[in-house]
């Protein structure tokens, strides 16, 4: 058995396709199923249901493919340690990220490449059970995602920040003035938020709940940059995460404005799967974590708008 064609299995799992896996792998899509027959002989199990296309993988294929993920990781560890008593960590270090924590993910990207030059990030935006997916595949090395979670398990949690959410509005709106704002008069505002299948946009609604309100918004989006492309134009209002204001600031022409309510929203921070032994990488990232300052970061900043020191 070859790593090669453990790799090519990974891959095909991840593309369904014998075309797309083989161009993933560069290698033509002959060599990649002439790979795979042999890993199926050499193993003495049927790995992949084959028809005019791909099907999926037989009950075998699947025990095959999560001991692949388990030994290309180890494998990637072991490149990981070796480079490290060298002197210099090299590597990717796969970071999967919930789309409302990524406007704050340089806080922790920015001091560990400057720490380790020779290594690199792989950022990539998912859902809370993709991460969940990843990390117990050996996809990803660690994840910044909501820390009260349930589908995470057998992983290690280190805090962050806790979101603590704000209203956006318009400089000359009917609640620009205010020094706090219920929830219950911020859901009267013609509102732009993420749409309901974000968990944001779950627990924003869920405070709007607590204060006796329902926010009926006109614009709803996918993402914190469709939703910030939509607010420059002094019409509409949106309750945001602190953390946002790392990444987009204020637009001009609107004003920060706190709503009265839980101080404190969800925590948010980094978690590593329980491996043994640990990804020299995560580790790593787990180290710049903890003398990044993130929350202390994030609190300044929103200080800094609250008290008009940036606009």
């Amino acid at each position: 058995m070859l790593l090669r064609q453990l790799e090519y299995l990974v891959a095909l799992a991840r593309e369904r396709h014998f075309a797309r896996a083989a161009a993933a792998c560069f290698v033509s899509q002959p060599s990649l199923s002439a790979a795979i027959r042999r890993l199926e002989h050499e193993l003495g199990v049927p790995i992949v249901r084959r028809g005019r296309r791909y099907e999926g993988l037989t009950p075998e294929g699947e025990v095959v493919l999560a001991w692949a993920h388990r030994i290309l990781a180890e494998r990637d560890a072991l490149h990981q340690e070796l480079s490290a008593l060298r002197g210099g960590l090299s590597g990717t270090l796969r970071l999967g990220i919930v789309p409302t924590a990524l406007p704050a993910a340089s806080l922790l990207t920015t001091p560990f490449c400057a720490r380790h030059p020779g290594a690199r990030v792989s950022l990539e935006s998912l859902s809370s059970a993709d991460i969940t997916h990843g990390l117990a595949e050996f996809e990803l090395d660690a994840a910044m995602t909501y820390l009260d979670d349930d589908g995470l398990r057998h992983v290690r949690r280190f805090p962050l920040y806790e979101e603590r959410y704000v209203l956006l509005t318009p400089v000359d709106g009917p609640l620009a003035t205010a020094s706090t704002v219920l929830w219950s008069r911020a859901a009267d505002l013609p509102l732009c938020l993420l749409n309901p299948r974000m968990r944001n946009r779950r627990i924003i609604d869920e405070c709007f709940a607590a204060d006796g309100a329902t926010a009926v918004p006109t614009i709803e989006s996918d993402s914190v940059a469709g939703l910030y492309a939509q607010l420059p134009n002094g019409r509409w209002s949106s309750v945001i995460s602190h953390a946002w204001l790392h990444m987009f600031g204020v637009p001009e022409g609107m004003r920060v404005v706190p709503l009265e309510g839980p101080a404190h929203g969800p925590r948010v921070g980094l978690v590593v799967a329980r491996d043994d032994p640990p990804s020299v990488l995560a580790e790593a990232l787990l180290k710049v974590a903890r003398e990044a300052g993130v929350r202390d970061a994030l609190d300044a900043l929103l200080t800094s708008y609250l008290g008009g020191g940036r606009s």
